[in-house]
């Protein structure tokens, strides 16, 4: 039917609307009329004639219309005709009832008996076409064209819905070409392939999944005992001969529908002498090993996943490793059948890119010899995750241990340290004994230390943040930088403009970048140059590397560059893990940059570090600025003046479990003229704080005791005497107690380890500050 001489078969619904409403203006008007001439009197009969000429009028403009309509229409349908005339695919124009008004060649061609409406048409090629055909026409409307895959037994089609004029569709049923594994070369068009719909429905099997399962099946869990499906795994499957080891894999997916072709390992070795292009084309990496480990053959997949253009002659333990036992003894078992389980995770030994597979062996006989067949699986992503999963249980396993250990720590270093202070308060410089104290008091105050960097590790140090400018920071740090570095080596500073405020505790920073010159002049022997530079750096994207992402925003970055030996790129990933270091026994701790990780990361920064081995290395540390509206409300904060008159005598309310850290602090505040009350646990002070006829100003007490903590019970006395002062001493961080909730307000908060100085200039400031405010 040439579009020339087309003319619809029907004029459409819309058009065919305006016939009988043109009719029933008509009739009214000849109604109308007709009162006219048989009304009694002048005025109605005046007014029926005028209804009637106005309604013959409407009338004849919605005949005119509809006339108009459909010779519009008429025209546009024959404009798609045109386009449509000549297309390889059967195509029809359909009114929105789904009437064909028009068929192309190529419809008329495949459906001979000339079908009057679409779902007529398909119900030849598929089963209930009319829920599609409904479907496919709504969402038409509403997006102007749309279209689905069918998978018939015997061919695949795709059906497309285009909305034209006036509710009228073009309706393009297309012939799809064979799926992959039917089209493959060579003999991987015998491969069993099935193509499974939602909740695990096959909707097609191809010839050879059909003589490979003996049947056909409609449902995925009849062919896999095991559900559910593995992909790129070999695994047991239902076969018309019985169990069979296969490995499955997706050749295509789409929307709601799968194709999954089946390659059986045993058959692989079959086909193999009749055409190398078969083992090469299929569908999954596979190798095949003698039971030496030599490869004898490998196909596409294989070699591209491992990196290599020719695999055949290299041995499995050159390509792979990481078993943890030698690999000719692994696959000597799998031939034997001594392994317990097929399968293991194993690194390619490749330089360009870090890639980890699935190897899965299966023993098999080809003629008279044993053989391996090992299907591989990219498993880097995997291995990816798995490695970020086992890295943060390790962080937080390690933080949990050093947050626990450095709490004990800290009240035994209490309990040395106050105690050495009181037998120092006691002496003199020219006392024999005042030397040897001050020995004790200094390697106590190195261990304290030893405990801080384990704390900053863990992120449960405590901080004392300050609005601080990196450049200004840094230049007051130059002396102290320069002599750590000594003479062979240079440290030059580079700074550019731009924004360098941040809020951070700044002797944290400044033993951060420390630690990284320190470190930076460890790996230059013969020395070299530092430099250490500061930038303004604004991020409109997020930032993503070694497994981190930078938000969006504002930042200062600081650059530490070395030219020294460099770090390996196997040692790279594990720099910042306590106790890890390069260097030789004795020549440092592991701490320094583990140290450094967690103050930069407490402080809501990123540490990143980059290095070549021979050339040098760079750790650049990313902190979050400080707005400059924020910096000026910081800077104009009045600081509150404590009033220099002396205090008289008050009572301290001390509350410690640990009999040595309390006998010291007694000790030290009646030293310093307060009175003390103590006791040793939360039940006990109460007790106290109830008693009317004692007078407290301050309570010090430890956060973590058992029975009540110190917040809790702090928080039950605030009841009774909201006039009290609070100061809380703990070997935790600041933080222990507000993050879990217990936070209480106008307190002041003291770390320990802590010297008898400084309990006293906290407490005096507890006793000196204003009344806190009643929670």
């Amino acid at each position: 039917m040439s579009y020339a001489a087309f003319t619809p078969d029907k004029v459409t619904t819309s058009s065919l609307s305006l016939l009988p409403r043109a009719s029933s203006l008509f009739v009214i008007a000849v109604m109308a009329y007709a009162v006219s001439v048989a009304a009694p009197s002048e005025h109605i009969q005046l007014g029926a004639a005028i209804v009637g000429t106005s309604l013959v009028c409407l009338g004849l403009l919605s005949l005119i219309s509809a006339v108009w309509t459909k010779r519009n229409n008429a025209r546009a349908l024959k404009a798609i005709a045109s386009f449509v005339e000549h297309d390889v695919a059967a195509c029809f124009v359909a009114d929105d009832v789904g009437d064909i008004s028009y068929r192309n060649a190529a419809a008329q061609e495949k459906f001979s008996l000339v079908p009057q409406t679409v779902e007529a048409a398909l119900s030849t090629v598929v089963m209930n076409p009319n829920g599609l055909v409904t479907r496919l026409y709504m969402k038409a409307g509403q997006a102007g064209a749309a279209r689905e895959d069918v998978v018939t037994q015997d061919a695949h089609l795709r059906l497309s819905c285009h909305k034209v004029t006036d509710g009228n569709a073009i309706w393009r049923l297309e012939d799809l070409p064979a799926a992959p594994s039917e089209s493959a070369p060579g003999g991987a068009a015998k491969l069993p392939v099935v193509v499974v719909g939602r909740q695990d429905t096959i909707l097609h099997m191809n010839a050879s999944a059909r003589r490979f399962f003996g049947e056909r099946v409609k449902s995925l869990d009849r062919l896999i005992p095991e559900m559910p499906l593995k992909l790129n795994r070999l695994q047991e499957v239902l076969a018309e001969t019985g169990t069979v080891s296969c490995v499955a894999t997706e050749l295509s997916t789409g929307i709601g529908r799968r194709e999954i072709a089946f390659v059986p390992t045993d058959d692989v070795l079959v086909e193999l002498p009749e055409s190398q292009r078969f083992f090469d084309a299929l569908p999954v990496p596979l190798l095949k090993l003698g039971p030496d480990g030599i490869v004898t053959e490998s196909n596409k997949l294989a070699r591209d996943l491992l990196g290599r253009d020719d695999l055949v002659g290299e041995s499995l333990g050159a390509i792979l490793e990481g078993l943890g036992r030698s690999i000719k003894d692994w696959l000597q078992d799998t031939v034997l059948g001594r392994v317990s389980r097929q399968s293991e995770f194993l690194k390619v030994r490749r330089g360009d890119v870090e890639t980890f597979v699935q190897v899965t062996l299966k023993p098999a006989r080809e003629g008279d010899e044993n053989v391996l067949v090992a299907v591989l699986n990219d498993a880097t992503e995997l291995k990816t995750l798995e490695a970020q999963f086992v890295q943060s249980q390790k962080m937080q396993a390690i933080g949990q241990l050093a947050g626990g250990v450095a709490h004990d720590f800290n009240n035994l270093l209490t309990a040395i340290t106050g105690h050495c202070d009181l037998l120092m308060h006691r002496r003199d410089e020219a006392d024999p004994d005042f030397s040897d104290l001050e020995q004790i008091a200094q390697n106590a105050n190195r261990a304290a230390a030893l405990v801080s960097q384990l704390l900053a590790f863990s992120r449960k140090q405590t901080l004392r943040p300050q609005t601080i400018d990196i450049q200004d920071t840094l230049s007051e740090l130059t002396h102290l930088l320069n002599r750590l570095v000594g003479e062979r080596v240079q440290l030059e500073f580079e700074h550019a403009t731009g924004n360098h405020m941040i809020r951070a505790d700044k002797r944290q920073l400044e033993q951060v970048v420390m630690n990284l010159v320190v470190n930076a002049r460890d790996a230059m022997p013969k020395g070299g140059i530092v430099k250490i530079r500061t930038e303004a750096l604004d991020l409109v994207k997020p930032l993503k590397r070694d497994r981190a992402e930078v938000p969006p925003g504002s930042y200062v970055s600081i650059k530490v560059i070395d030219q020294g030996t460099g770090i390996p790129r196997d040692k790279l990933q594990k720099i910042f893990e306590p106790f890890f270091t390069t260097k030789r026994t004795g020549e440092g701790t592991g701490l320094g940059l583990s140290t450094a990780y967690g103050i930069v990361k407490q402080t809501g920064g990123f540490i990143f570090a980059d290095s070549v081995v021979g050339k040098g290395s760079s750790f650049t540390l990313i902190l979050p600025t400080q707005p400059v509206v924020e910096i000026e409300e910081t800077l104009n904060v009045k600081a509150p003046v404590i009033e220099s008159e002396e205090l008289p005598s008050s009572v301290v309310l001390l509350v410690e479990d640990e009999a040595p850290v309390r006998a010291f602090a007694s000790r030290a505040l009646k030293l310093k003229g307060f009175t003390v009350l103590e006791a040793g646990s939360g039940e006990e002070a109460l007790d106290l704080v109830r008693d009317p006829n004692l007078h407290i100003d301050v309570f010090v007490t430890d956060v973590i005791m058992p029975g009540l903590k110190g917040p809790e019970w702090v928080a039950r006395a605030r009841e009774m005497r909201s006039d009290v002062s609070v100061v809380f001493v703990s070997g935790y961080a600041e933080d222990v107690f507000s993050d879990n909730g217990l936070e209480i307000l106008n307190s002041s908060f003291l770390q320990k380890p802590f010297s008898l100085a400084e309990l006293a200039e906290v407490v005096q400031k507890a006793v000196a500050q204003p009344e806190p405010m009643k929670e």
